[in-house]
């Protein structure tokens, strides 16, 4: 079979080099191993399996076999073939190589936004995306660094292609993160990457993007991905899996940060003036919001008593005049706590 299958080609010479070193027991010329690694590699561009070509090579050691020679041609065949082997998985090593580098190429382009969407979108095709339909990015945010072909990276792949299958799914990395790019409309494809990647970066955070369509749609919805990570870290949020489709007041909110930084100094500004400065009193109005305005679970994040946490609420209304249980006053204060938070005050401030 492997006669039949195998173009006579990739042998060119071997018997030749058999024949000689049968009648003189030398070893294979430089030149002579040269032209088994070209042969070698010359296949594997041509994509014949290695198996059969090894095959092909002992069919025609045997049909050539002069029988008082066995051990010089056993040596023959042993240097042939090793060298034949060699051109093949260099040939192979360089292909994987460009193929990566094709990859990243891409990857990088997909998620900059550099490059001409038309070709950008032909180019997808061979990475198994459709550009032309929606699809939405999660980012899985542990700061740490997954090589492309890591062992967090394949655990994960190996999850999620078991799962679904070949669906238009791409995994990779990105800045020592997880990317996993799904169609827009197949959204328990990211909750399953979310809950594996979350389990695999030791607890990371997963952020989500909201579908967009279009070879730009992938770059918009990774950039939310990744300002929803940011936000988390600025904004303490410990969500497990974030989506950017319920975090879309904060950015409206920040839309216009000189008017956010206006009321952050005009409302929490006067906590500078308290003895320890404005840490204690803004992690306590934090503390009290994040808790639903429920005094006793607030007093418990902080590990108050109910009494201590009434005063703190009574100094901030004295030092601020906005009082945190009224109703009126509440939302101002609240707003202005998510913007210290959105602008890193009183940090930030100078």
């Amino acid at each position: 079979m492997a006669r039949r299958t195998i173009p006579e080609e990739y042998l060119a010479g071997y018997t030749d080099i058999l024949t000689e070193v049968a009648a003189t027991g030398r070893r294979l010329t430089r030149d002579e191993l040269q032209s088994r690694r070209a042969l070698g590699e010359q296949a594997a561009e041509a994509g014949l399996g290695l198996r059969a070509l090894v095959v092909q090579h002992l069919a025609a050691t045997r049909a050539a076999w002069p029988g008082s020679a066995a051990e010089s041609v056993l040596g023959a065949v042993e240097q042939a073939v090793d060298a034949f082997a060699e051109g093949y998985e260099r040939a192979q090593r360089l292909a994987v190589r460009q193929e990566e580098a094709a990859r990243r190429e891409f990857i990088d382009d997909l998620l900059y936004g550099g490059s001409d969407l038309g070709h950008l979108a032909e180019r997808a095709e061979r990475f198994g995306l459709r550009l032309s339909h929606a699809h939405a990015v999660a980012v899985a945010g542990n700061l740490a660094s997954y090589e492309e072909t890591g062992s967090v990276l394949r655990k994960v792949e190996q999850a999620v292609y078991a799962r679904f299958g070949d669906r238009r799914i791409l995994l990779t990395t990105k800045d020592g993160r997880l990317v996993c790019i799904a169609p827009g409309d197949e959204a328990d494809i990211l909750t399953f990457f979310a809950k594996h990647a979350h389990a695999a970066t030791d607890g990371g955070q997963v952020a989500v993007g909201r579908p967009h369509p279009g070879p730009g749609g992938v770059v918009h919805s990774y950039e939310e991905a990744l300002n929803a990570l940011d936000l988390a870290r600025r904004m303490h949020l410990d969500d497990p899996v974030l989506r950017a489709g319920d975090l879309l007041v904060y950015p409206v909110l920040t839309r216009d940060r000189a008017a956010m930084a206006d009321l952050v100094h005009n409302v929490l500004g006067p906590l500078r003036s308290t003895r320890g400065g404005p840490g204690p009193l803004l992690d306590t109005l934090t503390a009290y919001f994040d808790s639903g305005c429920v005094s006793a679970e607030a007093a418990r994040r902080l590990n108050l008593s109910v009494r201590a946490l009434t005063y703190r609420l009574a100094r901030i209304h004295q030092v601020t005049g906005s009082n945190p249980t009224d109703p009126v006053h509440r939302y101002t204060l609240q707003t202005a706590v998510i913007g210290a938070r959105l602008l890193d005050w009183p940090s930030s401030d100078s």
